[in-house]
């Protein structure tokens, strides 16, 4: 499967790149195989994640998953951002080979670790 134009443009132009000094939320997680690394950084307004910024280290695949995620992120609620899928990540880059679907993987248990420590510092 060749990729698509959407993933093209996620990976010449990622959007959201960066860390968030001020942020309330920074999760990293390594996928155990390959080595790639995710690390999400949230900042929150109420219920909103009002940024999100990201930093992979690894596979196209890796870095694009970051991009989009964090643009679906951004004006989302945290009960908003659980819903959010693998599934929903690959439709968003207009598909991914089978081979790279561990670069969704990534980042939805980087997005998952996050909403984790959101859930610590509420309670």
């Amino acid at each position: 499967m060749p990729y698509s134009e959407t993933f093209k443009d996620h990976l010449a132009h990622p959007r959201h790149v960066g860390e968030l000094p001020e942020a309330d939320v920074v999760a990293e997680e390594t996928n155990p195989v390959c080595g790639d690394r995710l690390r999400l950084s949230l900042c929150l307004k109420g219920e909103l994640i009002s940024a999100a910024r990201f930093l992979a280290y690894g596979c196209a695949p890796t870095l694009a998953c970051g991009s989009v995620l964090t643009e679906m992120l951004e004006g989302m609620t945290r009960d908003e951002a659980a819903h959010i899928t693998r599934a929903d990540l690959t439709r968003a880059l207009g598909g991914l080979p089978a081979r790279k679907g561990h670069a969704a993987a990534l980042a939805i248990e980087t997005l998952r670790a996050a909403l984790v420590e959101i859930d610590k510092q509420r309670s």
